[in-house]
């Protein structure tokens, strides 16, 4: 399916990433459901910048219900259904290495609250899409990994291992939906210069990435858009499974 035909819902779709990804579809010319839960103005103010080929929908991913009006909303506002769902939102976390807990404080709600975050939500937007989907024989998952898990420069130890976990959700999915048309790959960037989430995080550390990193600079946002577009495209259509890292070379599979 041309990216012009297809709906696509971003989770956490206002700030950061999630707005770039929005952008970077809308430029392509497709329909862009972007969801947020706290920056409703951010939002909005995007949802006015595309225009009639977007709208935003205040959803918390980890609540299999709300995630089930979103999709409704979407259908009746777009007037066909989410084909392509990028995994996106991010729960109550920044990249601060100064504050972040270390091995003897780290505790297991940390841990919880990224794991919903990443698992169930992701397993609430796979769910709330796959009937569609199935029915279509087309659907594209993309979830949003990171590096720090195959190279964690600075131990984010709930971050980290709720995106490793992501990882494995990612490819059994995969395996299972194929059958259907669907795929579901991840993209994972490195540390992003500069996010809301990242914007604690100091110059020494970005210097230090970006000296060595093979590109000598820091992954923006807009660069990982582009590669999250590419699943979604006929250019993807025969990859699935897949963790693509986007971080200008820093790691290499």
């Amino acid at each position: 399916m041309k990216l012009a035909d297809q709906v696509v819902l971003v989770t956490g779709g206002s700030r950061g990433l999630g707005s770039e990804t929005v952008k970077a579809f809308a430029r392509e010319g497709a329909k862009v459901v972007i969801n947020f839960f706290n920056s409703e103005e951010k939002a909005m103010n995007l949802q006015r910048l595309i225009g009639d080929n977007a709208l935003a929908i205040k959803a918390d991913v980890r609540d299999s219900e709300q995630v089930l009006q979103m999709f409704s909303k979407a259908k009746h506002h777009f007037g066909k259904p989410i084909t392509t769902v990028v995994n996106n939102a991010l729960i109550q976390f920044k990249f601060d290495p100064i504050k972040k807990k270390d091995a003897a404080n780290i505790e297991w709600y940390d841990f919880q609250l990224q794991l919903e975050g990443s698992i169930r939500g992701a397993l609430n937007t796979t769910q709330a899409a796959l009937e569609d989907m199935k029915n279509l024989g087309f659907g594209r998952v993309i979830n949003i990994g990171t590096n720090l898990f195959q190279h964690p420069v600075v131990p984010y130890h709930d971050y980290t291992t709720s995106k490793a976990a992501l990882l494995g959700f990612t490819r059994n999915m995969a395996n299972e939906l194929g059958q259907h048309g669907i795929t579901v790959n991840m993209v994972s960037g490195g540390l992003l210069k500069t996010t809301d989430a990242s914007s604690a995080t100091s110059e020494e550390v970005f210097k230090i990435i970006e000296t060595s990193t093979p590109l000598r600079k820091v992954t923006d946002p807009a660069e990982v858009a582009d590669s999250i577009v590419f699943f979604a495209s006929p250019w993807a259509r025969a990859v699935t499974g897949q963790n693509l890292v986007v971080d200008g070379g820093l790691v290499m599979n």
